[in-house]
């Protein structure tokens, strides 16, 4: 598939079939995070990969637990792949991923969250060439503020000048994929 019209296909997806991703495209997908644009060459992300499915719901788990509804500016997502913001009753911000890479990011680095959110454009981008479902999720500094989230940290040895900037969730669609939302007009000019 040429680039815009991956660009055009993948989705955002939030229903995920019980059935693990393999490690060579988990290897692969992290392997494209690391080639992502990011400031002056530096590569200073870092990037997990947990393919251990009870472990992304504990972390995902922890991913809603400080979610704050009253700093939304919308409220409504999607019908049919449902976010937190859609569906208060979700417990995980991971939707039952059976995988998802955490990328880190220095915590007091101007360009960290831009670093950050490149390397997730380049893994979603990878994983819908590769036939899996993504979804790149905020809330990363929130996830590991408590003792929970900082053992984690800890375990695997993330320098503690870093934090979490995001995550992208992988896995198989559950039920249809959905298709792709009107563009908004307004949102390009070009001025000559």
């Amino acid at each position: 598939m040429e680039l815009l019209e991956l660009m055009k296909y993948r989705r955002s997806i939030r229903k995920y079939q019980d059935r693990q991703i393999s490690r060579d495209d988990m290897e692969t997908i992290i392997e494209a995070g690391t080639y992502a644009p990011n400031a002056g060459g530096g590569q200073r992300s870092i990037i997990v990969g947990i393919r251990n499915a009870e472990l992304a719901e504990k972390i995902g788990r922890l991913n809603v637990a400080r979610f704050d509804r009253s700093r939304l500016s919308g409220s409504y997502v999607s019908a049919d792949q449902p976010s937190i913001i859609d569906d208060p009753t979700i417990k995980s911000g991971f939707y039952g991923a059976p995988a998802v890479c955490i990328v880190f990011a220095m915590k007091n680095f101007l360009y960290s969250i831009p670093d950050a959110f490149c390397c997730a454009e380049n893994m979603v981008l990878m994983a819908a060439e590769l036939g899996i479902s993504s979804c790149i999720i905020a809330r990363g500094e929130e996830t590991f503020a408590g003792e929970i989230g900082a053992a984690l940290l800890r375990e695997w040895n993330i320098p503690e000048n870093y934090t979490s900037r995001c995550f992208v969730t992988l896995g198989y669609c559950d039920g249809e994929y959905p298709q792709p939302k009107l563009r908004k007009v307004y949102r390009a000019k070009i001025i000559e």
